[in-house]
């Protein structure tokens, strides 16, 4: 799956391994995705983030031969090698191809349930199973040091690059050439191309095994060569950081990644829970943290009749509302969204991670008559909300927080469940 990256796979100190590694993981986020997630109720495949509003600062040069020659002399002036440059950009070519994927902004997305049968379909789970048994001590050993279960890292691969069975065939110096010649973000992808150069200068992978997504997303785990220099750890003591062949590599890289993301050992990502027939859900955004003990308080039960987990910072997602499964979430969650900023993803991940571990999926069944709204779906209920005096900002297509309070406003207004899930009886609804 093009993972990664993100994404939103968004933006901050890009070009190296400067900066926090809050900010790292952010600009992972925002560069690694093919697609960001619309809202909490629908996802797409992940990759580069929507970022199509942002404006190019700078000219094209009339040539991607003469925007070479300026790119060289850059990276020269920014401490890369002549002989590095020789060697590598040579080789260098411009792939149309590249900037139709760069472009091309999906009009539907999918049911976040049609995603999580994809991402956690059973055969998943079952090579999850396979390749944890496979590279178990190596898997532990990781999990020991960084404080990241085993289970999680496994699913992350799974859901990354279905378990190293296709991290893309895109060579990331060209994807990130042609992005940085005429692409969206060309600021952005020249950062990572001088990332890209500094790797191979260290040695650590030869030019023509640097394969990726069109995006620039690297090996099994997707790593933006800036998140690489920031992250990526020598697990099998080689003297080289190799995300692409090297299975101790990977698992290293992906922990430390979590890890420095805000991982908290010994804290479960969430769990699924019940919430009560009263439950205001105003309160299912990310934003909204509140201790598990005052969820508790407000009648929120795990779906199991357990009780619930001890989180300081815990969040209620309903990604389908009111019809369809709940859950409590805390900060590893959000540490999980800084790989990839889309609850489909995490909830995929933290599903597959419980499954790989033989324990329950989701129980609770998903609206699945529903159908997502398109992007000028979206559109035309922001206009609507609008029109009605309910605040949604500029139409944009997104279903965002602002749009979701508008849309329970109007539910309501009408005597419905205030859940904020956008439908197209809601649309026709509103259009009356």
């Amino acid at each position: 799956m093009r993972r990664i990256l993100v994404g939103a796979l968004l933006l901050g100190a890009l070009a190296g391994c400067q900066g926090s590694p809050l900010s790292q993981a952010q600009a992972q986020d925002s560069a690694r995705n093919q697609t960001q997630d619309q809202a909490s109720s629908v996802s797409s495949e992940t990759s580069l983030g929507d970022t199509s509003a942002e404006p190019v600062t700078a000219e094209r040069p009339a040539s991607f031969d003469a925007w070479l020659a300026s790119f060289r002399r850059q990276a020269r002036a920014e401490g890369i090698a002549a002989s590095t440059l020789d060697r590598v950009l040579a080789d260098v070519r411009y792939r149309p191809k590249i900037l139709e994927y760069d472009r091309a902004q999906p009009e539907f997305v999918r049911p976040i349930w049609q995603y999580l049968d994809s991402a956690v379909s059973s055969t998943r789970v079952n090579t999850g199973r396979e390749r944890l048994a496979e590279h178990r001590t190596t898997a532990e050993r990781m999990a020991g040091r960084y404080g990241v279960p085993a289970e999680v890292v496994v699913a992350i691969w799974g859901v990354e690059s279905n378990y190293g069975s296709h991290f893309g065939s895109f060579s990331t110096l060209d994807a990130l050439a042609t992005l940085a010649f005429d692409g969206r973000r060309r600021d952005f992808a020249r950062g990572e191309l001088i990332a890209a150069l500094r790797i191979i200068e260290a040695g650590d992978i030869a030019p023509e095994r640097m394969i990726g997504s069109w995006a620039g997303a690297m090996g099994h785990t997707q790593f933006l060569p800036s998140s690489y220099l920031a992250y990526a750890e020598d697990g099998d003591s080689d003297g080289r950081r190799d995300i692409w062949g090297s299975i101790p590599d990977v698992m290293a890289s992906t922990a430390n990644y979590l890890a420095r993301a805000g991982w908290q050992a010994g804290e479960p990502w969430g769990i699924e829970v019940r919430l009560p027939p009263d439950f205001d859900y105003a309160q299912t955004e990310l934003a909204t943290r509140r201790a598990s003990e005052a969820w508790a308080k407000q009648g929120v039960r795990a779906v199991d009749g357990g009780a619930l987990p001890t989180l300081g910072q815990a969040s209620i997602l309903a990604p389908a509302g009111a019809r369809g499964p709940a859950f409590l979430v805390g900060g590893n969650y959000r540490a999980i969204l800084r790989y990839n900023n889309a609850t489909s993803y995490a909830l995929a991940v933290g599903t597959l991670s419980r499954r790989v571990a033989g324990e329950p999926g989701i129980r609770a069944d998903w609206p699945r008559q529903e159908t997502p709204l398109s992007r000028a779906q979206v559109r035309e209920l922001q206009r609507a909300l609008n029109a009605r005096g309910f605040a949604t900002g500029t139409p944009d297509g997104i279903m965002g927080p602002n749009t979701r309070a508008g849309l329970r406003a109007f539910q309501a207004s009408q005597g419905l469940t205030p859940d904020g899930f956008a439908t197209v009886s809601l649309l026709e609804r509103l259009q009356e």
